[in-house]
């Protein structure tokens, strides 16, 4: 079994580098993917940089180069359910991206033809995911998540968002990735670490939480790893 680990940012996927330790760097695409193996899983992990159509780009790549067959995301998001606290964990149960706008066509927020508002996540992770949480007494939300090719500081924009898709946290990656892996047929799940609440200045506390947020995710997926592995 190969898993792909992916994040938007190399701060994203720091924290599992240096717990992996030793792995193999493979340049492709002008990105770096890194391949190593973990009680007995083989692992591709990379960060796509920031945004749909690199995060597209690199979820294509793990599955169609180095063929991922289950792909997990690892990163941040800002809060937009005033519920959600820095530091919290959410998945999303399914994922939307708040600026595809074809409306003048008469569809809603989101949707393409031939496609759908929300791809939902894979069932199998979700309930992996629940398991970990409770075994080791975690806190882990449950929510949708808005994508967009836009850092959102605007508080308008903000209730905007939540009001039309129903959101929970805002990111700039998970929607495409989950179209690509729904396309391709890869079970896919999106955990993110809140770095900026909903009451907060995004812009002002973005960098400051990052990292820690970063870290909290990451060990995260790595338990989920364990999990996997004694299966």
């Amino acid at each position: 079994m190969k898993i792909a680990i992916m994040g938007a940012m190399q701060e994203e996927i720091t924290p599992l580098l240096e717990f992996f330790g030793k792995y193999e760097t493979i340049e492709f695409g002008k990105n770096k993917y890194y391949v190593t193996t973990y009680k007995g899983l083989e692992l591709v992990i990379a960060y796509s940089k920031i945004g749909k159509v690199n995060a597209s780009l690199t979820a294509s790549t793990l599955i169609e180069k180095f063929g991922a067959t289950k792909l997990l995301f690892s990163g941040v998001a800002g809060a937009v359910n005033p519920s959600l606290k820095i530091g919290d964990l959410i998945v999303a149960t399914k994922l939307a991206q708040h600026d595809l706008d074809i409306t003048a066509f008469g569809h809603p927020h989101g949707f393409v033809p031939e496609g759908s508002v929300f791809v939902e996540t894979d069932s199998t992770l979700m309930a992996l995911a629940q398991k970990v949480a409770l075994d080791k007494k975690i806190v882990l939300q449950k929510g949708i998540i808005a994508t967009g090719d836009q850092f959102i500081c605007d508080e308008q924009k903000k209730e905007w968002i939540e009001k039309t898709f129903n959101a929970d946290a805002l990111e700039m990656e998970g929607a495409s990735v989950a179209v690509v892996c729904d396309a391709l047929g890869v079970p896919f799940f999106v955990l993110r670490a809140i770095s900026d609440a909903a009451d907060m200045d995004a812009g002002f506390s973005f960098d400051e939480f990052l990292n820690s947020s970063a870290k909290v995710s990451a060990s995260f997926i790595i338990a989920m790893l364990d999990e996997i592995a004694h299966d």
